[in-house]
């Protein structure tokens, strides 16, 4: 099923009030980070929000800076239900982007320690195998509270396992773009060639290996 695209101007709690209305004990809002990037994992995140308790200030992730999420994920998991799930490059290369996502979030949503009756999903696509109906929202992330609290878990998971990828690989600059592809990381493929958190089938990175392959 899938909302309409109604422009808000921020997330509330009015899409979750209309699933319970319609008998919905609990809903779970889902959200991803990371699908872009040339390198590392996509990281999903399943949040059943506690209606009693939402943090002030939830928003999509990309509208928040990096103060503003770290100190709202600290507040949603001190008080909601929370599931992640990471698939690594080895997953997106079995699964591509797409089924990787996918997959991730079935397995982040029956991961919650609270089932939902209902799952609010950023975008289009509703995942196969959940424990539950599904719904899409499109721009998600910035109409539910819930998806809202989603994106930031993710993101700053990511994040931080991009800090741990820079530890790993210092000469890709990892902690920096987030494994997306920009000048320095394009420049650092060529020189080095992919290392093991790099997406194979991902074109600047097959191009690089091949280049590597033709050198050497």
């Amino acid at each position: 099923m899938l909302f309409d695209s109604t422009v808000q101007t921020a997330p509330d709690y009015s899409h979750e009030l209309a699933l319970q209305a319609r008998g919905a004990r609990l809903v779970a809002g889902v959200d991803e980070a990371g699908r872009g990037p040339l390198a590392g994992p996509v990281v999903v995140s399943a949040v059943v929000l506690n209606p009693a308790h939402i943090p002030q200030g939830l928003n999509d992730s990309k509208k928040l800076n990096e103060d503003q999420r770290e100190a709202l994920f600290e507040q949603i998991v001190a008080c909601a239900s929370v599931s992640v799930v990471v698939a690594p490059p080895s997953i997106i290369l079995s699964h591509n982007i797409r089924g990787a996502t996918l997959w991730a979030m079935t397995q982040a949503v029956r991961g919650l320690s609270l089932l939902p009756d209902r799952v609010l999903v950023d975008g289009r696509d509703v995942p196969m195998g959940l424990p539950c109906e599904g719904l899409a929202l499109i721009g998600g992330d910035g109409r539910s509270v819930s998806i809202a609290a989603a994106s930031i878990v993710a993101k700053v998971t990511r994040d931080r396992m991009c800090a741990i990828m820079d530890c790993d690989a210092p000469h890709f600059g990892f902690a920096g773009h987030k494994g997306y592809g920009t000048p320095q990381h394009l420049r650092a493929l060529t020189e080095h060639g992919p290392c093991r958190h790099h997406r194979e089938a991902f074109a600047p990175v097959a191009a690089a290996r091949v280049r590597l392959t033709v050198v050497g």
